[in-house]
């Protein structure tokens, strides 16, 4: 047993030094500003608008399913912009959230969805995926 336990954790380590392993997949997080969202819709990639706050409980809910599913290889090129709903109101106006937990996703310059509250690990993954389309 401690053969095989100590086997796996070198595999492990292998991959991840070699770039194969979980990280390699993990969505791009990214600070906010109006110049970067705008590179990354001409360049044509899926990018989800997270508009948040730290005393939001749906937000605490959201956050550990993004987070996984950031790292799956299906959301590998998705950029993640979160934007802070009290401190940063102009993006959040422009943006046309009018609560925080909004989820929104673009293709490029195209929004593709959006959602405000969702907490079904389903759901968010659905919305995200048309981010790709």
């Amino acid at each position: 047993m401690h053969f095989s336990r100590t086997m796996a954790v070198a595999a492990l380590a292998l991959g991840l030094f070699a770039g194969l392993g979980p990280a390699a997949f993990a969505a791009t997080e990214v600070p906010f500003t109006q110049q970067v969202f705008e590179a990354s819709q001409h360049e044509g990639k899926p990018i989800l608008v997270h508009i948040t706050a730290p005393w939001c409980p749906y937000c605490a809910k959201q956050r550990p399913i993004l987070d996984s599913l950031e790292n799956e290889a299906a959301f590998k090129d998705l950029v993640v912009y979160n934007v802070d709903f009290d401190t940063q109101k102009d993006i959040v106006r422009a943006m046309g959230a009018q609560k925080q937990s909004t989820l929104i996703v673009f293709h490029g310059a195209a929004e593709k969805g959006r959602s405000t509250g969702d907490t079904d690990a389903g759901s968010i993954k659905a919305l995200l995926e048309k981010a790709n389309d």
